[in-house]
């Protein structure tokens, strides 16, 4: 039989949310694969583990992903932790999950501390729908094209960044975003925990008497669905129903398809582009 692969959360900061449950798991497992073993093993003295353990990181994620499979595939069952949080969440730890899935090695989560949810349940931001985006990619192409998608994000939006990238990611945002409402979350769940409801204008102003310091959880909301609605139907003012239909026939649609969506654009209905197209034959 394989062995279990188990995902184990860590404390974000208070050692206190670690729970009994991954603590009594970390002792009884064969092994403890750790994103950095030198913090990892500070957290396993803290708590008398003993398990050995070997690193399991972003660099080393394909080799020794085939090591760790197979070792569950021997029947021994390993833990995976990361430095601070629930791993595989922008973590290479979902890379080793998919890859017992592909096996067909059982995989079973413990949860515990995420930095993102806990920030969003304390942002005071709509939580029904969210999008995470981890830290935004260092390369300037792709960072422009995901800060373009996030300019239309009508859900909240949750990104991770250093202290000392803070500053130019909140003008990139305010650039792209305009001046949104914001929640800065920094040092979750430590000693220095700050929570600060504000807009990113605010934001920039604060920091530039104030030097970042600690980890960031940026929560900063969608945009206006209605403003998005009303941009999409004031494209369309400017031509009638007429031209704005022969744009969709143009592309190969049939009436009844370019009907519908000239109504959807325009924000009415099928039946008034259809009076105002048969007014227009009579």
């Amino acid at each position: 039989m394989t062995g279990t692969l188990y995902l184990c959360a860590t404390p974000i900061g208070n050692l206190s949310d670690m729970s009994p449950r991954i603590i009594e798991t970390l002792r009884s497992v064969d092994l403890i694969a750790a994103e950095d073993t030198r913090n990892s093993i500070k957290l396993l003295n803290h708590f008398e583990i003993n398990t050995p353990m070997t690193s399991y990181h972003e660099h080393n994620k394909a080799e020794k992903g085939r090591t760790l499979i197979d070792k569950l595939k021997s029947g021994l069952s390993v833990a995976l932790i990361t430095d601070a949080g629930t791993p595989a969440i922008s973590d290479p730890g979902e890379l080793l999950v998919a890859m017992c899935h592909k096996e067909g090695i059982p995989v079973t989560s413990l949860p515990g501390p995420a930095a993102l949810i806990v920030a969003l349940t304390l942002s005071g931001l709509p939580t029904r729908r969210f999008c995470f985006e981890a830290f935004l990619p260092a390369d300037k192409k792709e960072r422009s094209r995901i800060l373009k998608e996030l300019s239309k994000e009508t859900r909240t939006i949750i990104l991770y960044e250093a202290p000392h990238h803070l500053i130019s990611t909140l003008k990139e945002l305010k650039d792209a975003l305009g001046d949104r409402r914001m929640t800065i979350c920094r040092e979750l769940t430590k000693k220095f925990e700050t929570v600060m409801p504000m807009s990113i204008d605010m934001a920039l102003e604060y920091y530039e008497t104030n030097e970042p310091r600690g980890e960031y959880v940026l929560v900063i909301e969608g945009m206006d669905p209605e403003i998005i609605e009303r941009a999409r139907q004031s494209k369309y003012a400017d031509i009638s129903i007429e031209e704005h239909m022969k744009i969709y026939e143009g592309e190969g649609m049939d009436s009844k398809t370019a009907m519908k969506n000239v109504a959807k654009d325009r924000g009415i209905s099928k039946r008034e582009v259809y009076q105002a197209i048969l007014s227009l034959k009579k």
